[in-house]
């Protein structure tokens, strides 16, 4: 095993997808960056193959957690080390799956399992991690969105709705944990090239090939973007006051989306 350059440790990351895709390329930066891994995925075979391959080129200490996050008991096993492990610092929330297809073309009980994945485990993983950063002071959350987010007119709907939940639930996140020294970090990825691509009935190679990232650079440029004091990074977008003007907007709405009378242009007479 190779002998690590730096031997001091950022404490473990616990990563969830990470036996392909984006979390193994998660895996092997943020053991290059000082920490030991918590792996997590359904494949102990293709889980133990990244752990090797990540102590082999880091000699960083790496477990595998073998779980299925459709699964409620798995999710709970996860959540107890999150809850329980001190050693824990970040907690990576990638495991996801997609869906292409059009609603009344789609499975429900596919869809059910994908609101299940991306939503309900992604915050019970969350809530889990936050408790236990908070008390300790210190923590790192990155949640992994998708720009479908920001644009419901491509692929799935149930998809997209899963990532605006994402998007939301970190807005929340950051704002409740703004003081309590924990970092959140959500990640709006466009095309990128992964398996889930396939898993979602849309081959990477039908895209165009303009639109497709590959994974590497995805994660790279958002740990750049983690490094640079980002809450939101879209690796694929050339200029952040684009999206800051999207979120000045959404803000600029806040004064006037409750109030006592109904807008005058609907013409309603109020009743108080």
């Amino acid at each position: 095993m190779s002998t690590p350059s730096n031997t001091s440790t950022k404490g473990t990351a616990l990563i969830t997808g990470a036996s392909t895709g984006i979390g193994a390329v998660y895996a092997d930066r943020l053991a290059k960056r000082g920490y030991d891994l918590i792996l997590v995925a359904r494949s102990q075979d293709k889980l133990t193959e990244v752990a090797e391959q990540i102590q082999f080129s880091t000699g960083r200490k790496v477990e595998t957690l073998q779980a299925d996050l459709t699964a409620p008991a798995d999710v709970k096993r996860v959540v107890q080390r999150l809850a329980t492990d001190a050693s824990i610092t970040a907690l990576v929330n990638n495991a996801g799956i997609a869906a292409a297809n059009k609603l009344l073309e789609a499975d429900p009980d596919y869809l059910e399992q994908m609101i299940y994945l991306n939503v309900t485990a992604l915050t019970r993983l969350a809530h889990a991690a936050a408790s236990a950063f908070v008390a300790r002071g210190a923590g790192l959350i990155i949640n992994i969105g998708s720009v479908v987010a920001l644009a419901p007119e491509l692929l799935n709907g149930t998809y997209s709705g899963t990532k605006a939940y994402v998007q939301n639930f970190s807005i929340s996140l950051k704002n409740e944990l703004a003081d309590k020294g924990v970092t959140v970090q959500v990640v709006l990825p466009g095309a990128t090239a992964t398996p889930l691509w396939g898993k979602a009935g849309v081959p990477v190679h039908s895209l165009p090939a303009e639109w497709v990232m590959t994974t590497e650079d995805m994660v790279d440029a958002s740990l750049a973007g983690l490094d640079q004091g980002e809450f939101a990074t879209i690796p694929a977008l050339p200029n952040a006051a684009d999206f800051e003007a999207y979120e000045k907007a959404r803000l600029a709405l806040a004064p006037n989306l409750s109030r006592r009378e109904p807008a005058a242009r609907y013409g309603v007479a109020s009743q108080q």
